[in-house]
């Protein structure tokens, strides 16, 4: 959520930045000002009412002790009192509408985004060179097929298209990048969180996930006296409500998190043909990485997610480039966004495989999550979130960019001592 008196004091530089993510607000901006006049003026006036019945009120045992009629002030009372609920009721629904507008802005780019979608993305640097073969490659899907490592008619036998099984030495490969990732986070000092896979609506809500998006997760069918959860999309929104509602002190920040989870996604099913195999799915893991900061170290704890991820693609010797996304490109909650993207060779172009966040205040401001400073202030802590990393592109490029001439696939080094072997075959 935006912070309403930085929109009070700068609208048209609101509604600039929000151009930039391609969203028109300039209606939406003009509506929240009027609102907002509209929300103050009531409470103003229900105030002095309220202090105007206290007055009256006190005089009741005076006029009684002097014989005077009290008639008038108890008329007077019952119509602050009716105002004053009249007034109650017009606030709840100003406040119920001002509240969806508020909820329905995307957060603010930073500044040196430039606007517009992918086609403005901006490569800032590549690691490695791509991958060369001496003989005519396999895609992934038929090495994978051919090595027993995936099971993709299985998959759709049990769940549909976008689901597939891992089957031996392709669950232990998948478990290896797991254990991977997650003991590289733990010793960069990282606390390992296990969070539910089903969630309460609040969590998509302090998220920014929700109310816009809210038909992209899966919701689960409940009693009408139970509460209703979804399946979580990624662990950013479970971890980013570890701390909702609490205020936090100096000295507990930053807050580093990293969880394993299933994602759920039902945007999977939409895909180009290439996009084979397990390269989109409804179901797939990943070790997302969460951070709660001081608003002044907001900026180096980006750049230090960002280098996270860079250095567990690194590990696994994958060329790979690191993109900074254009405003319109970058989610609705996010002020800015970097990509990583690897090649898979079969696949002729690059795949994200991590995108590291900083949404500022944003998600802070929904989840009410701040910070006592040692002075005695309280402000909004930052948070930011990044892929570290997600395997249904990692495995996928790292089983064609390892592949040998006689069909096995070499095992990459920092992943051997988990799989228990150097190379897999037939």
């Amino acid at each position: 959520m935006l912070d309403i008196k930085y929109i009070k004091e700068k609208p048209e530089e609101v509604i600039l930045r929000l151009k930039l993510k391609g969203k028109d607000a300039e209606k939406e901006i003009q509506d929240i000002i009027e609102l907002d006049g509209k929300r103050r003026a009531l409470i103003s006036e229900t105030e002095a009412l309220k202090a105007e019945q206290n007055r009256e009120s006190k005089l009741i045992p005076q006029y009684k002790k002097e014989g005077k009629d009290t008639a008038q002030i108890f008329a007077r009372m019952k119509e602050i009192s009716e105002t004053a609920k009249a007034n109650g009721e017009k606030l709840a629904a100003i406040e119920a509408e001002l509240n969806e507008l508020m909820l329905g802005l995307p957060n603010l780019p930073d500044i040196d985004l430039l606007g517009g979608g992918k086609e403005n993305n901006t490569p800032l640097r590549y690691f490695g060179e791509p991958h060369k073969f001496d003989f005519e490659p396999k895609n992934h899907v038929d090495l994978c097929t051919e090595l027993g490592l995936i099971d993709y008619k299985r998959g759709a036998k049990l769940s549909g298209s976008g689901f597939w099984i891992y089957r031996g030495m392709g669950a232990r490969l998948e478990w290896a990048l797991l254990n991977y990732f997650i003991d590289t986070h733990i010793s960069n000092g990282y606390e390992l969180v296990l969070v539910p896979h089903m969630l309460g609506y609040e969590c998509g809500l302090t998220a920014g996930q929700f109310p816009k998006f809210k038909d992209d997760v899966y919701w689960l069918e409940t009693a009408e006296d139970e509460r209703r959860r979804f399946m979580l999309p990624t662990a950013e929104t479970a971890l980013v409500s570890l701390h909702r509602d609490e205020i936090l002190t100096e000295d507990e920040l930053p807050k580093k998190y990293i969880s394993y989870t299933p994602c759920f996604r039902r945007e999977a099913g939409s895909y180009r043909s290439d996009e084979r195999g397990m390269v989109r799915g409804h179901q797939f893991n990943k070790v997302e990485m969460v951070q709660y900061t001081l608003p002044e170290k907001s900026d180096e704890a980006f750049e230090e997610l960002v280098a996270n991820a860079e250095n567990l693609v690194k590990g696994l010797g994958f060329h790979f480039r690191t993109v900074k996304l254009a405003a319109e490109d970058c989610s609705a909650s996010m002020a800015r966004t970097y990509d990583i993207e690897i090649q898979i060779p079969s696949m002729n172009g690059y795949k994200e495989v991590s995108s590291v966040s900083n949404a500022r205040d944003y998600q802070a401001r929904r989840g009410m999550m701040r910070v006592k400073r040692k002075d005695g202030k309280t402000e909004y802590v930052h948070t930011l979130n990044g892929s570290g990393l997600a395997t249904s592109r990692i495995l996928p490029a790292l089983v064609e960019q390892n592949q040998n001439r006689d069909g096995s696939v070499t095992v990459p080094e920092v992943l051997r001592k988990y799989v228990g072997c150097d190379v897999i075959k037939k």
